[in-house]
C-alpha cells in the first residue's frame, strides 16, 4: 500500500516513507490510497488476542511494506507492562449501563498519546533502517499539553533522532509544564513559545514547508519529521484501540458481534476521532462518532454548518489539550469525504490566507452521516466532574469530562440507545486543581504536588508513578523564544 498527499502532489510512498517524511511536499498530509477492508471473522479473530496481539494484525494491513519481523518488535517494545500500569494496556470501564470509558492514560506519561508515541519511534526507527537512510532526524513537535511529553519519552536517546518540543508559554498545565521541563536524554529541547497552540502549530507548518531550510539542514545532515498527528506513523496506532475496545465488549458480553457502538471522542487536532473515522471505513461496526470540543468549538460549528472559520476568540480552558482552533487532521478526513485534492488544497489555501472556508452541502451532508458534534464550557465541564464522582464514584478529568457530557447530551437529544464508548485521554492527575475545585474542594494555597496527593484520597487510582517522581527532577529545559523566532531556535538545538 503507498500513501498520496491530501494536496494532489504526484509523491505515492511507501509507509516507512511517509512515516520519516511526516508532512508531503506539497503541505499536503499523507493517507492510504486505500483503506483496508475488514470482516465479521477478522474481528472474531482479535477477541482473545492481547492488545499487543491485536495492534500487530491491525497494523499489518496498512504497513504492507514491513514484515511481520518488523512489525513485531515494534508493538513489543511500545506496549510493555514495564511501561504501562495495566496488563489491558487500555482497559474498557462500564461506567453507568449501556456508557463506558476507554482508559488511553495508563502509559508512562498518563495520557493517550502514550499509545501512539511509544510507538512511532519504534516505527520511524525501523524505517531508517529498511531504507538505508544515515541523515539525523530531527522531530520536531507542536504540543497543546500532552503530545509534548509522550513525544519526548517516546523518542529520549533513540538513535538517529533529535526531538524538539514547542509549546505555548501559558497554555499547558502545571503538571504538563513540568513533565517536560524535566525531560532527561541527550536528544531532546524544549521551548516555550510566546503565544497559543496555533502560533506553535503554524510555526513548526512553516518550517517544514520553507525548502531553502529545508536544503540547508540537509546540507548540515539533517532531515525534518513530525510527531504530532500529522504524521501517518502517529494516527495509524490511535486505530487500534476502537477494535480493541469493540472486541472487549463482546468478550465481556455487554454487545453481540455485528452489533453497533458509538464512540465520543474529545478533540482538538482531529486525530484521535478521525482514527475512529478510520476504524468505521474498515468495516468497524461504528454507528456514530460524537466530536467533543471545549468552548473553542471550531470543530462543533463546522461539522453543524459546513463553516469552519477560526477567525474568533481564543479560549483559554480547564482542558487545555483541546485549546486549538486549526484542527489539522480535518483535511484527512475531507479528502477521503471528496476524493478531490484540487478542492482540499482550495480549502487550505482559503484557511491560511482568510482563516475560514466553507464546505459544499454535499460534503457536509456526507459528514454529518457519521459525525455528531457538541461543546463544553468549563463551567460544564467541572459541573459533569461532580455529577460523575456523586453518581458513579468515578474521578474524571477535565477532557474525558468534556467528551461524556456531551455523550450524555446527544443521548438525550436523538435517544439514541446505541451503547455508548467515550475515549478518556488523560488521567485525572494531570490536572488536579481543575478536578479537586470541580470536586468541591479547597485548593488555595496548595501547590501541584500537595494537590497530587490530596486527589489520591478521592481516586481509587493511586497516583501515576511518573507524576509522583516529577517533585525530585531537576528542571533541565527553560528556553523561550518567540513565534516568529521558532527556526533560530531549531538551529540553537542542532548547535548550526
Amino acid at each position: 500500500m503507498n500513501y498520496i498527499s491530501t494536496r494532489g502532489h504526484n509523491c505515492a510512498v511507501t509507509s516507512a516513507r511517509a512515516i520519516i517524511k511526516g508532512l508531503a511536499e506539497d503541505g499536503g498530509l499523507f493517507v492510504p490510497e486505500n483503506i483496508p477492508i475488514i470482516d465479521e471473522k477478522f474481528l472474531t479473530s482479535l477477541l482473545d488476542l492481547s492488545y499487543q496481539e491485536r495492534a500487530k494484525k491491525i497494523l499489518s494491513l496498512y504497513l504492507t511494506d514491513f514484515t511481520a519481523e518488523e512489525i513485531n518488535p515494534c508493538v513489543d517494545n511500545a506496549y510493555t507492562t514495564e511501561k504501562f500500569d495495566t496488563d489491558k494496556i487500555v482497559p474498557t470501564v462500564e461506567v453507568e449501563k449501556n456508557n463506558y470509558l476507554l482508559e488511553l492514560w495508563h502509559g508512562p506519561t498518563s495520557a493517550f498519546k502514550d499509545m501512539a508515541l511509544q510507538l512511532l519511534p519504534q516505527f520511524i526507527s525501523t524505517s531508517l533502517k529498511k531504507l538505508g537512510d544515515k541523515d539525523e532526524l530531527v522531530i520536531l513537535v507542536a504540543t497543546s499539553g500532552d503530545t509534548g511529553k509522550a513525544a519526548l519519552d517516546g523518542f529520549k536517546n533513540v538513535d538517529q533522532t533529535k526531538i524538539l518540543v514547542f509549546y505555548p508559554q501559558e497554555g499547558v498545565s502545571k503538571i504538563q509544564r513540568l513533565q517536560m521541563l524535566t525531560q532527561q536524554g541527550d536528544n531532546v529541547s524544549v521551548f516555550a513559545v510566546k503565544g497559543n497552540f496555533d502560533d506553535a502549530q503554524s510555526g513548526v507548518k512553516q518550517i517544514f514547508s520553507d525548502s531553502k531550510y529545508n536544503e540547508y539542514l540537509n546540507e548540515k545532515g539533517f532531515k525534518l519529521s513530525s510527531a504530532n498527528s500529522i504524521n501517518w506513523g502517529r494516527l495509524l496506532p490511535q486505530i487500534v484501540y476502537y477494535f480493541s475496545a469493540y472486541a472487549d465488549l463482546v468478550n465481556d458480553k455487554k454487545i453481540t458481534m455485528g452489533d453497533k457502538v458509538n464512540f465520543t471522542v474529545p478533540t482538538g487536532n482531529f486525530g484521535d476521532i478521525l482514527a475512529g473515522f478510520y476504524a468505521k471505513c474498515m468495516g468497524l461496526p461504528v454507528n456514530r462518532l460524537i466530536c467533543a470540543s471545549n468552548s473553542n468549538n471550531v470543530l462543533t460549528d463546522f461539522l453543524k454548518t459546513g463553516t469552519y472559520d477560526r477567525n474568533r476568540e481564543f479560549f483559554k480552558t480547564i482542558s487545555p489539550s483541546m485549546d486549538i482552533l486549526i484542527s489539522s487532521n480535518l483535511e484527512r478526513l475531507l479528502y477521503h469525504i471528496t476524493n478531490d485534492a484540487t478542492k482540499i488544497k482550495s480549502y487550505m489555501e482559503k484557511l491560511q490566507s482568510t482563516g475560514c472556508y466553507q464546505v459544499d452541502e454535499v460534503t457536509l451532508k456526507a459528514i454529518q452521516e457519521t459525525f455528531s458534534a457538541g461543546y463544553l464550557d468549563d463551567n460544564a465541564t467541572k459541573k459533569c466532574i461532580h455529577d460523575i464522582y456523586q453518581q458513579d464514584n468515578y474521578v474524571a478529568d477535565t477532557h474525558t469530562a468534556v467528551a461524556w457530557q456531551v455523550a450524555q447530551d446527544y443521548q438525550k437529544s436523538t435517544q439514541d440507545k446505541t451503547p455508548m464508548v467515550v475515549l478518556s485521554t488523560a488521567s485525572p492527575y494531570k490536572f488536579s486543581d481543575s478536578v479537586l475545585s470541580a470536586l468541591g474542594e479547597d485548593i488555595s494555597d496548595k501547590d501541584e504536588f500537595a494537590l497530587l496527593d490530596k486527589l489520591s484520597t478521592l481516586n481509587k487510582d493511586k497516583i501515576p508513578q511518573g507524576l509522583a517522581q516529577l517533585q525530585s527532577l531537576p528542571i533541565l529545559h527553560n528556553n523561550l523564544c518567540a513565534k516568529e523566532d521558532m527556526i533560530k531556535a531549531v538551529n540553537t538545538f542542532l548547535n548550526i
